[in-house]
């Protein structure tokens, strides 16, 4: 099912969440909007779910007009950063719930949640509580409940941002995973650059309650609309008055066309990366090397090096 926002506004008193929005979301797709705290990306999310109304402008799911629609009327599955399970009812039951209250067959809810369960690699922890659970394993059962009423759309607001670092990149490539395999319209709130660049198909760039810019994240990352998405989407060095990413710096022992010369001022060795803080007469400045390049160059702090932007 695609989405559309025209024109949407969101205030609450004199603060402006959302200012004149418009957002197209193709139907399958898996949609990041990505921003910095309070810049209006979960406001827009809520506003698309029917948790918020908007002051002007109108949302459509599939060609009908939602505006108005209560969010229980829309065929929308939410999945939050803390989701709220029935502690005192078993994972089945959990993901059981929403079928159950719409009065389902016994016999088609028993199939509907074994199914989920098997998707979300949990069939083996049905009779377990949610307190019996990793914050990961609560986190997929979440989503199994989300989907267990077939939504139209999968409204995700920062699920993964109170787990740990190591369980979140386990969980965006499943996410991944599972959306190619039930292709449900899913659109996801993040502020790490990383996981959406990882996950979604289209990014959204949200902020100060505006869309800054929509793309692949090949083309935001490569091909920035302005300073701000070049710098909310990765690191970022500044050579010449000009920003660039720090790995697309070429340094070179000797002069070459383009080059500025700089001192190394600083080295560190983060696994298999080089960083050099370099100074130059406009400014310092941070470089991303190899390791294999830093040895190759035989940088020490003081080291004389060239400097020029390979972009």
């Amino acid at each position: 099912m695609s989405i559309q926002a025209n024109g949407v506004t969101k205030r609450f008193g004199a603060f402006v969440a959302l200012d004149d929005v418009d957002l197209d979301v193709h139907a399958g797709a898996l949609t990041a909007l990505l921003g910095p705290s309070g810049g209006g990306k979960s406001t827009l999310l809520r506003v698309i779910g029917g948790l918020e109304t908007p002051d002007a402008g109108e949302v459509s799911i599939a060609g009908r007009d939602m505006t108005r629609v209560p969010a229980h009327e829309r065929n929308v599955g939410f999945v939050f950063q803390h989701y709220a399970a029935f502690q005192h009812l078993s994972v089945f039951r959990n993901v059981a719930f929403g079928l159950e209250i719409r009065r389902r067959p016994k016999a088609e809810v028993r199939r509907r949640v074994n199914e989920l369960l098997e998707l979300v690699h949990l069939e083996e922890l049905a009779d377990r509580k949610p307190a019996q659970l990793s914050g990961g394993q609560r986190q997929r059962m979440a989503l199994a409940r989300a989907l267990a009423a077939e939504p139209s759309v999968l409204l995700l607001d920062e699920p993964f941002g109170a787990l740990d670092t190591k369980v979140r990149r386990e969980l965006r490539g499943w996410l991944r995973a599972l959306h190619d395999e039930v292709h449900v319209t899913t659109v996801f709130v993040t502020h790490d650059q990383e996981e959406a660049l990882e996950v979604a198909d289209e990014i959204v760039v949200v902020n100060n309650g505006k869309v800054e810019q929509v793309g692949s994240p090949s083309d935001l990352y490569d091909k920035p609309a302005n300073d701000f998405v070049m710098e909310f989407m990765g690191p970022v060095t500044r050579l010449g008055g000009r920003l660039v990413r720090p790995h697309d710096v070429q340094v070179t022992a000797a002069h070459v066309d383009g080059a500025v010369p700089g001192r190394v001022a600083r080295l560190q060795r983060i696994g298999f990366e080089v960083r050099a803080d370099v100074t130059t007469a406009d400014g310092d400045l941070w470089v991303q090397l190899t390791r294999g390049q830093a040895d190759t160059l035989e940088l020490t702090p003081g080291s004389d090096v060239w400097l020029r932007a390979v972009v």
